[in-house]
């Protein structure tokens, strides 16, 4: 089985976010998890990073969940990232950035990472 290390971008130590479930929800399922938030914080067994990562090439999701006016600052680190997916989760969509995505060859999805989760179509 192929493990789907996800990014999740926009990481919340707030329960009722629901960046903060999809997080609970992928660890759940033993998904590797990194975390990128505004503010450094634990939730279940990751630590959620200010800042993005730069060498981590064995990223294969990245789970949006930032607004497109919040998304600028990472949209090149995104890019150099390479993953094989990007997840724009509701309130994320960013049509430019996934045209920009699947000219690179990323699969990208306007979905709910929770609902993907818990329907097994992750």
């Amino acid at each position: 089985m192929q493990t789907k290390k996800t990014l999740v971008l926009g990481a919340s130590s707030k329960p009722d976010r629901y960046a903060y479930k999809a997080i609970h929800a992928l660890r759940e399922q033993k998904i590797p998890v990194v975390a990128v938030g505004y503010r450094k914080a634990q939730v279940a067994d990751v630590d959620i990073d200010t800042e993005f990562p730069t060498r981590s090439n064995d990223i294969h999701t990245v789970t949006m969940y930032l607004s497109v006016r919040n998304q600028g600052d990472y949209i090149e680190s995104i890019l150099n990232l390479q993953p094989k997916r990007v997840i724009f989760n509701p309130g994320s969509e960013n049509p430019r950035f996934a045209n920009q995505l699947t000219n690179q060859g990323v699969e990208v999805l306007n979905a709910c990472t929770l609902v993907m989760l818990s329907v097994g179509s992750y």
